[in-house]
């Protein structure tokens, strides 16, 4: 049994597809379900029902997930604690984030920690942010950089910063000319928007709400880029967090008015599993991020990036 096994066969298990798991671990599928076959030929026993979808562990599994989960406990506590008798900061934290954190964002962030850490990695993959929580949930990512950050018994959330909401709209727009314009202004006006099952939409709708202003919805996107060039071509206006529309802006492709709209902002925060301690590169980005670690305890398992496959005997 190798530490390879263990970390492939928890990639299968939690994401119940051969396919995802192999992905995670970068081999292919065959390969990934050769290395299965071979450890269920060694141990006896059948360790998923392939008759079932998504694949369901059997009895026999889910005995040997726990047992897997323990080994790289294991090995994430012996990696710990020579990382704290090396005293360097070495390792890969992998985060998921919302698309509108910007890939310049996240450039200066890596940029910055690599030059204080040139031990360390970063890992950033970008997507929705239902799958962000599903990543953290799911151990694929250490944390998360989500907006609106929901707290529940799995995940925990730590505020990192708040975003000045603003009327986003075309430099042709009678707006642009304002210095500032009041809510009821917005009253009518063709709007740009979120999808539904958006929290920021969500905010939105009740911001309106309250203040008694009915838009017209022309169309409604799942990020801030295509809205973004929604507004620039004219079809309509929007509110978004004033820092993600600083490139067009400096294009001459878009105009941020400030509205008379107190506390309208956008928090961003950052989310993790629950008593999960972070291991040192984890530590090293999240202080960066907020500035120190957080008071109360987490737990962080070590990146489970799988080493290059070994051939089968």
């Amino acid at each position: 049994m190798t530490l390879y096994e263990v970390r492939l066969f928890k990639e299968i298990a939690a994401s119940k597809s051969i396919s995802r798991g192999a992905a995670h671990c970068s081999i292919s599928q065959s390969a990934a379900s050769q290395h299965l076959q071979e450890v269920e030929r060694r141990l006896g026993v059948a360790l998923l029902d392939r008759g079932k979808r998504p694949l369901e562990l059997t009895a026999a599994g889910r005995l040997y997930f726990d047992f897997c989960r323990d080994i790289l406990r294991r090995e994430d506590e012996f990696a710990r604690a020579l990382e704290s008798l090396k005293g360097d900061v070495e390792g890969t934290a992998r985060v998921a984030s919302i698309y509108s954190i910007g890939l310049s964002e996240m450039s200066r962030l890596q940029e910055a920690f690599t030059a204080r850490h040139p031990g360390a990695h970063l890992h950033v993959e970008y997507m929705r942010p239902e799958k962000v929580y599903q990543a953290v949930r799911g151990e694929e990512a250490d944390l998360g950089l989500v907006s609106y950050p929901a707290e529940n018994r799995e995940i925990a959330a730590i505020p990192w910063r708040q975003e000045e909401m603003q009327l986003a709209v075309p430099p042709s727009h009678p707006f642009a000319a304002k210095e500032s314009v009041n809510a009821a202004d917005l009253n009518g006006q063709d709007f740009v928007g979120f999808d539904e099952d958006l929290s920021i939409r969500r905010e939105l709708d009740k911001f309106l709400r309250l203040q008694g202003i009915s838009v017209n919805l022309l169309m409604h996107f799942d990020n801030i880029q295509t809205i973004k060039e929604a507004v620039a071509v004219g079809s309509g206006i929007s509110i978004l967090p004033a820092r993600t529309m600083q490139a067009e802006i400096e294009q001459g492709r878009l105009v941020a008015v400030p509205l008379h709209a107190p506390g309208l902002v956008r928090p961003i925060g950052v989310v993790h599993r629950r008593r999960k301690k972070f291991n040192a590169a984890t530590q090293a980005f999240l202080e960066l991020l907020v500035g120190q670690v957080p008071d109360r305890p987490v737990r962080a398992d070590k990146p489970e990036t799988c080493p290059p496959p070994t051939a089968l005997p």
